[in-house]
């Protein structure tokens, strides 16, 4: 069970939160904190203060205001409970300080708590990547007009997510009125809109040479923003402390996002080849030249002035494949080579994998589990494969699913 305190508890956002909380069966609120403690009745206690609660909790969830901050932070390290900050409109002094107080506690932080723009942020910062300084970039967010801060937090994350892709060189222009200059290449434009009862809308505009490319996230009501304080909340609990964001969990959750298996495969080891650059070169210039393709080179260290080379290929190939090599023997006499034909390859994939440790180790372990056995292993930032026996592809399939729940 997962005891949560919500502090700006009656507050729209801290209403909304406490309603899904009680309908999550892990989860309870432990108690609410607001300066407005009447304002509504809750089936939770409620305090002013949070040095004033005794109730013992989890997670502080925070939906309360920039001011309240310092004393939030403070109560949080006493009780020692880990933190989820959810409010916007902190200064840089404010974001200083959180990312002091996280030595010592857990404390999760996120402009938006909706996985839908935190999902954006990582699609504009591609889309900057690709299309960099042959387009304009304008971000137009709005909101109902009873919000305070003017640009919302989430357009600043997102402009920051760009910037990213063009190492910090871009300019932040909040709107263009008395403006007459032109329009700098080096610029991000920000324009916010407050009107009606707007829950939340943000685009951002690539604008180029004749095309546009817009992506845009609407809120259509609260709940998406507690659904995402609600994933937070389980994610941070238990974690030792340190300083967490949205990205931070979307990654460890998707680790491990796919797994299919290459079933025409072979695997090739030419051995005793020696250490020359030039004549490695030769051997795979040779394989190229018959279009075969290649998969899973490794190389061994080399040991006396010899190294072993194996690579995976499709079975159709090996026969020419062996015959090209064999043709080097003459001119390497000390050259060999094991084939094996009965395999297949398994591989494990996810984006997260770039930022998460252990995959590797936690998928031999589940084939260690198995007693199964592995020929050859590639890694890459996101994508692991594994040559093992076909007969034992099947169990190994069902426990890489099983330890990733996937």
């Amino acid at each position: 069970m997962v005891r949560i305190i919500i502090h700006g508890c009656n507050g729209n956002m801290g209403q909304v939160v406490a309603r899904s909380i009680e309908a999550s069966p892990d989860m309870e609120v432990a108690a609410g904190i607001d300066t407005a403690k009447d304002a509504h009745k809750n089936p939770f206690p409620v305090y002013t203060k949070l040095s004033e609660c005794d109730h013992p909790a989890d997670v502080i969830v925070d939906f309360s205001s920039p001011e309240a901050l310092p004393a939030l932070l403070e109560g949080s390290v006493q009780k020692k409970i880990a933190l989820i900050i959810a409010t916007t409109g902190h200064t840089e002094e404010d974001r200083s300080l959180i990312r002091e107080k996280a030595n010592l506690i857990p404390i999760f932080t996120s402009a938006n708590m909706s996985l839908g723009v935190n999902l954006m942020s990582e699609l504009i910062y591609r889309a900057a990547t690709v299309l960099g300084n042959d387009y304009d970039i304008e971000i137009i967010e709005k909101h109902h007009n009873r919000k305070k801060d003017a640009p919302s937090g989430t357009a600043y994350a997102l402009a920051d997510s760009i910037n990213s892709a063009f190492l910090q060189s871009k300019n932040y222009v909040f709107g263009r009125h008395s403006r007459t200059e032109k329009r700098s290449v080096n610029e991000i434009g920000i324009h916010a809109v407050r009107a009606g009862t707007i829950v939340g809308e943000h685009q951002v505009l690539f604008a180029g040479k004749d095309e546009v490319l817009g992506i845009t996230h609407s809120a259509y009501s609260r709940q998406i923003f507690a659904s995402g304080v609600l994933k937070a909340a389980r994610y941070i609990m238990g974690k030792p402390a340190g300083f967490y964001t949205m990205k931070d969990m979307i990654t460890e959750q998707s680790a491990v996002t796919h797994l299919y298996t290459g079933e025409d495969e072979a695997l090739v080891s030419i051995n005793r080849v020696p250490y020359n650059t030039e004549q490695i070169a030769a051997i795979f210039k040779r394989i190229g030249e018959e279009n075969i393709n290649i998969d899973m080179i490794s190389q061994t260290a080399p040991a006396n002035d010899e190294v072993n080379i194996s690579f995976t290929l499709s079975r159709k190939d090996l026969g020419r494949t062996i015959q090209l090599i064999r043709g080097f023997q003459e001119m390497l006499p000390n050259l060999w080579m094991d084939i094996m034909e009965d395999i297949i390859k398994v591989t494990v994939e996810g984006v997260g994998m770039e930022k998460q440790s252990g995959v590797a180790a936690r998928v031999f372990e589940v084939l260690a589990g198995l007693k199964v056995k592995i020929k050859s292993v590639t890694t890459s930032e996101t994508k692991i494969s594994y040559i093992i026996d076909q007969k034992d592809v099947p169990k190994a399939v069902e426990a890489i699913k099983r330890a990733f729940e996937i």
